[in-house]
């Protein structure tokens, strides 16, 4: 995102949006902050604007290319137009903090919130990290001092009301990885275990649910409203959200499809149509695709992007344009480890490999395993009766398939007495 490193917040209300092309769509009117239970400010997500007859819409900061005093600039003229709602653990920055009356510390001086700053970390995580504080001076004629100070010296701001539970969970488990918060979840009666998935934000929540049994799958989405499961369904891979929805009945399938950006249900609708047990119903459809003159530099800057799994990130496959599923023409694959040998200026049409036979989707799973297992691969290209790339295989979508259907299931005899931090008693 090209913008400074620290924005305040109450000077984007009203500020245009502009999509890339330059047309405005509508005017930033709040801010979205995800509260934790722990200490740290809360984390802005996001950014509310006014579209056309006062419709108003969430605009992740994912997508927000840059952001100043004059324009906010989507990197995408695509916009998800559901009305926004407010969440569980969300707090609308503007219309909630503006004109709070808090104190300072040390000290306790009282005074009210004016304005507040988030900061964007090394990470690319923005928080509320400075709040603009007027002292209260008791004189009607005479403005008090403003002063700018940490998130953390200002009390009286805002909180997580369950303390006790929802909350003190979260805090265990904010950091686990998904697939170990997904078993903490297991652990949890039914009730609470609704209200922790429904406090985490669509991305973490997705990334749980895909480590989830399909029963646990089905009734954490099922708590949810239809809008918000299909905003979850979205931020999960295709072949994941297929194979939650196949455990739904077609209606209720038909209905979150419906809901979900049509450039996100598309490729799951076509995973759905695969049958079981075969390469296409158990691929992705979305595996790293560049074109042959592509280089290995940007092969390699590709393969960095943090959000793409191991197996995904190991090798790029080569087609003729479109890049997305199914391609052009499908050329070979490249394996992560020849990139690091090749210099990075040289083209991947060069050291493409295309000796392997890729798979069809209708191959059985069994004959995916042996090939896989036979050449030492963690992925294989599926094409179509075209030669176009319509997806990938990957080693974790067959162990997967190939285990037990109940192997994510916790049973309590096996689990491990120190774990980690115990979640006894969270319901207290």
């Amino acid at each position: 995102m090209s913008t400074p490193t620290r924005v305040y917040l109450a000077r984007l209300a009203g500020v245009a949006v502009f999509d890339p092309n330059g047309d405005q769509v509508g005017r930033v009117r709040d801010a979205v902050g995800r509260l934790r239970p722990t200490q740290r400010p809360p984390e802005v997500v996001g950014l509310v604007a006014e579209m056309p007859m006062r419709r108003r819409i969430f605009l992740s900061l994912n997508r927000i290319t840059s952001i100043d005093a004059d324009a906010v600039v989507l990197g995408s003229g695509t916009l998800n137009l559901r009305r926004f709602e407010k969440r569980p653990n969300e707090l609308l920055v503007l219309q909630e903090l503006l004109d709070r009356r808090v104190q300072v510390e040390p000290g306790g001086q009282s005074g009210s919130v004016v304005d507040v700053a988030m900061e964007c970390s090394r990470g690319g995580e923005w928080s509320l990290a400075r709040v603009a504080v007027r002292e209260q001076t008791g004189r009607l004629t005479r403005r008090g001092h403003l002063h700018q100070v940490e998130w953390e010296r200002v009390r009286g701001l805002s909180g997580i009301a369950d303390s006790r539970g929802t909350a003190n969970l979260l805090s265990v488990l904010e950091d686990m990885r998904p697939a170990d918060l997904a078993n903490a979840l297991q652990d949890l009666p039914d009730t609470r275990r609704n209200e922790v998935a429904a406090a985490l934000d669509d991305e973490r929540l997705a990334d749980v649910l895909s480590e989830l049994p399909e029963r646990d799958q089905v009734e954490i989405l099922a708590a949810l409203d239809r809008e918000r499961a299909a905003d979850v369904l979205e931020e999960m891979d295709p072949d994941d959200a297929a194979d939650l929805l196949s455990e739904l009945p077609p209606p209720e399938q038909d209905v979150l499809l419906d809901l979900m950006q049509p450039g996100e249900a598309d490729p799951v609708r076509q995973l759905l149509k695969y049958t079981p047990g075969t390469a296409g119903s158990v691929m992705t459809s979305e595996p790293v695709i560049l074109p042959p003159d592509a280089t290995v530099a940007e092969a390699l800057a590709r393969i960095r992007e943090p959000q793409l799994s191991p197996a995904i990130a190991a090798q790029v496959f080569v087609s003729r344009a479109p890049m997305t599923t199914p391609t052009g023409r499908y050329l070979g694959m490249v394996h992560f480890q020849r990139l690091l040998r090749e210099p990075p200026a040289d083209l991947l049409g060069g050291i493409v490999v295309n000796d392997i036979d890729p798979l069809r989707p209708t191959t059985p799973l069994p004959e995916i395993t042996r090939r896989m297992a036979t050449y030492d691969l963690v992925a294989m290209p599926v094409i179509d009766r075209n030669n176009r790339l319509v997806g990938a295989v990957t080693v974790d979508d067959v162990l997967d398939h190939l285990l037990p259907r109940d192997w994510r299931e916790r049973d309590a005899a096996e689990r491990p007495s120190t774990a980690g931090p115990t979640l006894d008693g969270a319901d207290g």
